[in-house]
């Protein structure tokens, strides 16, 4: 038995954040009732293919159902009503005012069904003066502060490599916060509301930032120890231009890293002088090829240092198959892929074959018109 089987919730969201959380909700045993509007969500319309089949959308929509309905329409928002009745949990991902002029939002809602729990996914929150601007993950980022952490060599702000603010800010705090509604729910009866704000979601990981501001630091990237002051944790190139990743902040792991790579020892004391620490490790660890250095740090396991593998050297690492991280297949069309796992504990996670996504509308017949 899954721990949310018994759980219904009723999906208005479209994209990534609201979809990647419900799929987590999903496998973890939900029933997900995705309603779409009349010739379906976007996502449907985004390559690549697989025999007509979008591949993005088929990975975060899979193992839910589909409801293809006209919300506007007198029957379509009965029928709609109707459903929640009968459901736990309702999330949407429209700007604020949407719901309540679609006659949805929470008060609406716990009219007719009093421990509903309403989770809104929006860029800024339901208040404030930027709560109606349109934007997407790099805005938030951007104005959150956190782009401009992480700097280019340049000193420009590093382009993020996936949507921190979709997926960190959206997504997994939407899961989280619908846990916690359902366990208050089951205590006091009473239906919640969920505020879901991606920038506001993105402060937490500006912890060490944030900090430093007590004593008036205001860091303008790569100015702290874990985005590049420090020589202890850093990404090094090689000299076929591989890289590896330092992360020897402890002393322990420092001194064993300074000894394999056999660091001057005039420079091991990396306070005295930082950059000529790093400039020396620069220098060495450009010496010799990425093969090199795998077969050097391959029976260590006190230094934490790594290779930067590309995506496809990672799917083929003995700790993600002995972990069966991507043993779970999916069907898209008549072929079968590895879709992106989510972050549930092995225990939970499909092991094998996946459910496919929902073909669009195949739901209302169940959904629509019984009820």
């Amino acid at each position: 038995m899954k721990p949310l089987e018994g759980i219904k919730i009723v999906d208005f969201s479209t994209l990534l954040p609201g979809p990647l959380a419900t799929l987590i909700l999903a496998e973890a045993g939900a029933e997900v009732i995705k309603i779409e509007r009349i010739g379906g969500e976007d996502m449907r319309r985004s390559p690549p293919f697989i025999d007509g089949e979008s591949i993005l959308f088929s990975i975060l929509n899979r193992g839910k159902r589909s409801v293809e309905v006209d919300i506007k329409s007198k029957d379509g928002y009965a029928n709609i009503l109707n459903l929640i009745k009968t459901a736990d949990v309702v999330v949407d991902q429209f700007r604020p005012g949407v719901m309540k002029r679609l006659g949805l939002d929470f008060d609406s809602l716990i009219k007719i069904k009093p421990n509903i729990i309403h989770c809104s996914i929006t860029g800024y929150g339901q208040t404030g003066p930027k709560k109606l601007i349109a934007a997407h993950d790099l805005n938030y980022m951007a104005e959150s502060g956190l782009l401009s952490l992480a700097i280019e060599k340049d000193g420009s702000p590093a382009m993020p490599n996936t949507q921190i603010a979709d997926i960190a800010g959206g997504s997994y705090p939407a899961v989280i916060n619908i846990l916690l509604a359902l366990r208050e729910v089951e205590k006091t009866g009473n239906g919640k509301f969920l505020d879901i704000s991606m920038t506001d979601n993105l402060f937490p990981f500006m912890w060490m930032a944030l900090g430093l501001t007590a004593n008036h630091f205001y860091s303008s990237g790569g100015d702290m120890q874990l985005t590049g002051a420090s020589p202890r944790y850093g990404i090094y190139e090689t000299l076929d231009k591989g890289y590896i990743a330092l992360g020897a902040l402890e002393e322990k792991f420092w001194l064993r890293f300074c000894e394999v790579i056999s660091l001057s020892d005039k420079l091991v004391n990396d306070h005295n002088d930082p950059e000529a620490t790093k400039k020396a490790i620069i220098k060495i660890i450009k010496s010799k090829n990425t093969k090199k250095w795998k077969e050097i740090l391959a029976n260590e396991e006190n230094i934490c240092c790594s290779i930067v593998h590309s995506l496809e050297e990672a799917m083929q690492e003995s700790q993600i198959k002995e972990r069966k991280l991507l043993s779970a297949k999916m069907k898209i069309g008549k072929e079968e892929i590895f879709p992106m796992p989510t972050p549930l504990a092995p225990n939970w996670r499909p092991k094998e074959l996946i459910k496919s996504s929902p073909k669009l509308g195949e739901a209302n017949s169940l959904y629509m018109e019984k009820l």
